[in-house]
């Protein structure tokens, strides 16, 4: 039996998302069966310590289920001796809209090839960090693999590993009703639920 398996196993045996990775979700449900239904009155999953504050500030605009993921890349990275924040978040369709525009029909280069509601960040399910040294920010470092290898142990996707726009500073968190579906036929299903005012990870 392959360790994805045995963790896949436990997850529904708790009762959460099985995806087969042990992440925050994972541990505060096994804590909460082993050790304490309740931390400071909250659940597990939600007592991660809050991190830098503008991290918790980009933090805070993310769906509930992913602000603890993000908070525990911040704290991994941080116990292997590398510096990040959590730079970006949740973008409206008009500050996608924004950003889109750059190198197009707006000043400046181009920076994202997703328009309004293409994105994972409209949706508040994505998030992009930044590595620090000191006060310095690196927008380029091979540290951002590391972080990648950090956010992958978390269940998450890394835009490091994507084929088109590699896109090291970004992470995500796939619903699991997307986990055998493509990225666009996944943004369509978000733009849907966003439209019918529905959950994203119902």
């Amino acid at each position: 039996m392959r360790i994805e398996e045995m963790i896949a196993g436990v997850q529904q045996v708790l009762g959460v998302a099985v995806d087969g990775k042990a992440g925050p979700q994972t541990w505060g449900a096994i804590y909460a069966r082993l050790v304490d239904k309740k931390i400071d009155r909250m659940k597990p999953s939600e007592a991660i310590s809050p991190v830098d504050d503008r991290s918790e500030k980009v933090i805070a605009t993310l769906l509930p289920e992913l602000r603890p993921i993000a908070r525990a890349l911040v704290q991994k990275a941080a116990s292997t001796g590398i510096a990040i924040r959590v730079i970006s978040g949740l973008r409206t369709y008009e500050e996608q809209a924004a950003l889109y525009a750059q190198g197009r029909t707006a000043p400046g280069k181009k920076v994202t090839n997703a328009r309004a509601g293409y994105s994972n960040h409209n949706f508040g399910i994505a998030f992009d960090v930044g590595v620090f040294e000191g006060s310095k920010y690196l927008p380029e470092s091979p540290k951002y693999k590391a972080v990648g290898a950090l956010g992958l142990d978390l269940g998450l996707e890394w835009g490091g590993n994507w084929k088109t726009i590699v896109d090291q500073p970004h992470f995500q968190l796939r619903p699991s009703w997307a986990a055998d579906l493509g990225e666009q036929q996944m943004l369509a299903e978000l733009r849907s639920r966003r439209d019918l005012g529905q959950a994203v990870y119902a």
